[in-house]
């Protein structure tokens, strides 16, 4: 039986199962591909979601049911599930780009509408706050998809010529370079912009007021429907360690200062010099965090230090891209920055602080009180 299948009415699908007698690792796992026309497979029941209707996710039960060996046995979960789940993490990256644009959308037009108090309420500084918020998450997200999809891109290509041809040293670097930011890029890519869907659908509700909680708006059926990004393909905590290795190990760090340096001369001087400066903070953090010399902490604390890179990350994109189109992006790399600064110092200020005994407080607040 198999649960959470996507689209599991369908013909073809591939299927995961332990191929090697004995074993109980991930190394016995291979992949297989069935067809479900040839009898075996069953779709049990059809799940009752929050959202995502379009798309049937349903509960199988097999019982002899013919497949056939895809690639190589003992593969299935260690190179073609992964590399299937990155793919799936940029798909869902890009998923939830669109409804942050679309939540953004829906705010915007209600609010040029909606009139309070003799004025719409557009011009309320709460409202336009929350709109210029959602556009710079908007706008940095996509940045951010799309740089990670130029990698995935590159090294694509290499992989599909190294089939025809034995590529030159100078390709393999080349290839080995753009893997690496790829994987690492990938988990900030969905964890954020899936956050951030969550983060507008909810803002544009807030903004509709009462009216966002009635079914016969949009706004709500983007709610629930963005609530499953930040789970499926990996929860927002599972990118949080797919990334955490290249942050620890300054990986990123580097990165941030290779993107700082190759920012384009007519990019806001300004605003350049500001994310400059917190690159010192958020160094300080990770050293911080380090030198806690304990794993508990470590992964207690990953998360800050994950949203603090991705936010470093993604103020150098879009002030990139507001150095060549100014008249799309200006206003949201000034916004976005600013985020940035508030998080990234309130999160520094948080790990500075922290003391490895401090877990207990955390652990004692799940206890349960004793009779």
């Amino acid at each position: 039986m198999k649960r959470f299948i996507t689209n599991g009415d369908s013909d073809i699908h591939l299927v995961l199962a332990r191929s090697e007698e004995g074993t109980k690792d991930g190394r016995g796992l291979s992949m297989f591909i069935y067809d479900k026309r040839q009898g075996g497979v069953n779709v049990r029941h059809i799940e009752h979601k929050l959202g995502i209707h379009g798309s049937p996710t349903c509960e199988l039960t097999y019982k002899n049911a013919k497949a056939e060996l895809c690639g190589s046995t003992r593969l299935g979960l260690i190179k073609y599930v992964m590399a299937l789940m990155n793919g799936a993490r940029l798909g869902i990256a890009a998923q939830s780009v669109g409804v942050e644009q679309e939540a953004y959308n829906e705010g915007l037009a209600y609010a040029k509408e909606r009139q309070q108090f003799g004025d719409k309420i557009i011009n309320f500084p709460a409202v336009y706050d929350m709109l210029s918020r959602m556009k710079a998450k908007l706008d940095a997200g996509r940045s951010l998809l799309y740089e990670t999809a130029c990698y995935v891109d590159v090294y694509k290509c290499l992989e599909d010529i190294e089939r025809d041809r034995k590529l030159t040293p100078e390709e393999k670097q080349e290839l080995k370079k753009y893997q690496r930011l790829a994987d690492a890029f990938t988990p900030l890519a969905k964890g954020m912009n899936s956050e951030y869907a969550n983060q507008n659908a909810y803002d544009a509700i807030s903004i509709h007021g009462g009216s966002g909680f009635i079914m016969e708006y949009k706004s709500q059926r983007l709610f629930r429907d963005a609530r499953i990004f930040s789970i499926y393909e990996g929860t927002t905590q599972l990118q949080v360690v797919a990334a955490i290795r290249y942050i620890s190990n300054g990986t990123m760090l580097n990165n941030i200062k290779d993107m700082l340096a190759a920012l384009p001369a007519e990019a806001d001087a300004a605003l350049k010099a500001r994310v400059e400066k917190l690159i010192p903070v958020y160094e300080e953090a990770l050293a911080n965090v380090k030198a806690l010399d304990n794993q508990d902490a470590h992964d207690f604390l990953a998360r800050r230090l994950y949203d603090m890179t991705a936010e470093l990350v993604m103020s150098l994109l879009i002030i990139r891209d507001a150095s060549k189109a100014p008249e799309l992006f200006k206003k949201s790399a000034n916004v976005y920055v600013r985020m940035t600064e508030e998080d990234v110092y309130g999160k520094s200020a948080y790990i500075k602080a922290f003391q490895v005994e401090d877990l207990a407080n955390f652990r004692a607040a799940e206890a349960p009180a004793e009779a």
